[in-house]
């Protein structure tokens, strides 16, 4: 049973309805507007990684709010590069006289967040000073130790030690009272609460999970899957080959980091030890738990995560074999159970051996995690498609 730090849990299927439909309005009766607002000021004409600049904020906004997050942070999420930032200068609203205008159209807490987001040195806070601080092996232990330590501060006497290791790590690494940033044009110093970090964490992992294909490997010389930004190979050809890119490491180790802040922050309130500060109650800021990863609560390593895609891709772009396409499926399935494709396309093996029943079970679960991601991890289709196809394939089977 999951005993995370948030219990909040959202029906993932009912509340992408409405954006399989193309029914914005019915996910927030503003998002149309709003939405108008980002085509007035071009962001269709703006090229971006997978495609145009407002394809990628209405996705991240998406996947925000599949993943329960508040109404700050998901229209945080559709305006989150308004500003240009760190990663790219796709200023479409200018930061210096721009505010008082974006704050006027999604609203003061949502403002603050985009301005935030856009001028910390993002690369360095997400990475540097965050998840690569870490092993995977010290996470792992640290998520099963944060466990008991909320079992323990949830119990009767209400019991948590700030000097356990993994909390005594956690503080080391982002401070119960945040982090102050530089900002990325006039070095100023950014306070950031600890709060404001983890959204901007949430935010990072929906912002990759949306856009990263293997073009981005070759950018990066992400040949290990470490995602650790070892390159910048500018003469890598755009758009890649459109297979699936090796950045789910990195994000279930971001994932899992956000998780320990979630429970911390828990425990904090329960043994009275702090109150969530005014601004971040202000700014709606619940740390809710995505399902990706499990929760949050397993990291990925980055060699299985590798030849997870590769044995994905070499059945997928094969021709199909009885028994041959089914193994290399199930082997993928194996070293990387956090996305869907494999499951559909392993639905489509066992419908084409007769094996229906097995072939429904396999596409339901593909459907259930791709729901659950928001965003497609083989980009050569949409998330919309996949979606479709998978429930094509479980009612067929």
């Amino acid at each position: 049973m999951d005993n995370g730090s948030n219990t909040k849990k959202v029906d993932v299927l009912a509340a992408a309805r409405p954006f399989l439909r193309g029914d914005l309005s019915q996910v927030d009766p503003e998002l149309p507007s709003l939405v108008s607002v980002l085509c007035s000021a071009g962001a269709g004409e703006c090229y971006h990684k997978h495609g145009t600049f407002l394809a990628h904020l209405l996705d991240v906004y998406r996947i925000l709010r599949l993943w329960g997050a508040p109404d700050a942070v998901a229209r945080c999420g559709l305006y989150h590069s308004a500003y240009s930032n760190s990663y790219v200068n796709l200023a479409i609203f200018q930061p210096d006289v721009g505010r008082d205008h974006v704050r006027s159209i999604i609203g003061g807490p949502a403002e603050r967040l985009v301005h935030l987001f856009c001028v910390v040195p993002r690369h360095q806070l997400m990475h540097d000073d965050l998840h690569l601080r870490y092993t995977d092996a010290e996470l792992t232990a640290h998520l099963a130790a944060s466990r008991e330590s909320l079992d323990a501060a949830r119990g009767s006497t209400g019991a948590s030690d700030p000097g356990e290791p993994w909390r005594a790590k956690l503080a080391s690494v982002l401070p119960p009272e945040g982090a102050v940033a530089r900002h990325i044009r006039t070095g100023e110093p950014v306070v950031l609460s600890r709060r404001v970090v983890a959204i901007f964490i949430l935010m990072t992992i929906a912002d990759f999970s949306d856009q990263y294909t293997d073009y981005q490997d070759k950018l990066f010389d992400n040949d290990d899957g470490r995602l650790e930004f070892r390159g910048d190979n500018w003469r890598a050809l755009w758009p890649g080959t459109g297979k699936p890119g090796l950045w789910m490491s990195a994000m279930s180790r971001l994932a899992a980091l956000y998780r320990l802040i979630a429970t911390d922050e828990e425990i904090r309130e329960l043994t009275g030890r702090t109150s969530i500060k005014a601004e971040d109650v202000e700014l709606e800021l619940e740390l809710v738990i995505p399902p990706v990863f499990d929760r949050c609560s397993r990291v990925l390593d980055a060699g299985e995560q590798k030849e997870a895609r590769d044995l994905y891709w070499e059945a997928v772009c094969g021709e199909w074999e009885e028994g041959k396409t089914e193994k290399l499926l199930r082997r993928s399935i194996e070293k990387n159970q956090f996305v869907g494709e494999p499951w559909l396309v392993l639905a489509q093996a066992l419908i084409n051996s007769g094996r229906y029943e097995e072939a429904a079970a396999a596409a339901e679960e593909g459907v259930r995690v791709v729901v659950e991601w928001g965003s497609s991890w083989d980009k050569r289709m949409s998330w919309e498609g996949w979606v479709s196809w998978g429930r094509v394939l479980r009612d067929g089977a």
